[in-house]
């Protein structure tokens, strides 16, 4: 079957590993299920991969690729969970110390067929797009979790976006917008900065910039470059969302003396459970939300869509067709 994987792995070379071309089709075991992939959708996640940062240079060939949408072996329209806890893990999967993605030990959605635990099939509500159920299972569920499950700010409340332009961040944005909150953002690219303003967000001001007004919760992916202007963003009480760190883990200033003083929260966030996916599902279908897609692509013309991503050259989500 038609798949895109890493063959080998660069740091500084990433797409050099990167083949689209024949792999086997799945056999599922006794509790999993293969699904015929109709999109599937790239994720920062995957250019890691290649980078050989959290897959091993052992589990190579690996199909990449952790958001999908098909249908299972009855024929049944379902958007693909792609965490997958270990065996006889209970509760939220997120939470498992030995959790993995798809792609990490199992092989990725970017493929024909995809084979997955049963318990991680979502069903696709009626009239979503093939596109839009794509976009979910990643960045879109890690915006929904970072948003509705751990920030606390209450409809009516202002939140800021550090980076606008990713594909979690338009989904902050979308998702905040329809669910009545004040979007703010922030961007170094004045054309980034108009499209955030066109989905959704109220303001949008540049990195590091002094806001108007102090914000109730900050989503923060950036990490280093923008950790001080989250904390000095924040009214007292207010909370940091961190699901990421693209400029680097260790900020310049720990800033512990305002988060203590200022009673600020911090809290991680990662992905989401597969029930917050079907609520993220049903909650984009009825609020008729259509996601950000930056570029759709077949399958064999993965590498564009690879490449336009390495370059840094993407606003919201790269979307690659399959059937």
């Amino acid at each position: 079957m038609l798949a895109a994987y890493a063959a080998t792995q660069s740091e500084t070379d990433p797409l050099s590993g990167l083949v689209v071309g024949d792999r086997p089709a799945p056999e599922a075991p006794a509790g999993w299920s293969v699904v015929d992939v109709r999109t599937a959708g790239l994720n920062h996640h995957d250019v890691w991969s290649l980078r050989g940062v959290g897959l091993p240079a052992d589990r190579l060939p690996m199909i990449l690729g952790c958001d999908a949408a098909g249908t299972d072996a009855d024929g049944n329209e379902v958007i693909v969970h792609s965490v997958v806890p270990s065996d006889g893990w209970r509760g939220d999967e997120t939470l498992d110390p030995r959790r993995t993605l798809l792609s990490e030990l199992h092989q990725g959605t970017m493929a024909e067929q995809v084979m997955v635990p049963t318990a991680n099939l979502v069903p696709k509500p009626a009239g979503m797009s093939w596109e839009t159920a794509a976009c979910l299972s990643t960045a879109w569920l890690t915006a929904y979790r970072m948003l509705f499950t751990n920030s606390g700010v209450q409809p009516g409340g202002t939140v800021l976006v550090q980076g606008a332009g990713g594909g979690v961040a338009t989904a902050l944005i979308q998702l905040g917008r329809a669910a009545g909150l004040r979007m703010w953002a922030t961007s170094r690219d004045a054309a980034r900065a108009d499209r955030a303003l066109e989905i959704g967000a109220d303001r949008v001001f540049g990195s590091g910039e002094r806001l108007p007004e102090r914000v109730d919760a900050v989503m923060e992916t950036v990490g280093a470059a923008t950790w001080s202007h989250s904390v000095n963003s924040l009214q007292p009480g207010g909370t940091i969302v961190i699901a990421g760190a693209t400029s680097g883990y260790d900020p310049r200033k720990g800033e512990l003396n305002k988060i203590f003083f200022k009673q600020l929260k911090v809290i991680g966030s990662t992905m989401g459970t597969r029930d917050e996916l079907a609520q993220l599902a049903r909650f984009v279908q009825a609020a008729g939300i259509d996601p950000v897609i930056d570029s759709v692509l077949p399958l064999d013309k993965a590498r564009d869509g690879f490449a336009k991503m390495v370059d840094g050259d993407v606003f919201g989500k790269v979307v690659f067709t399959l059937h």
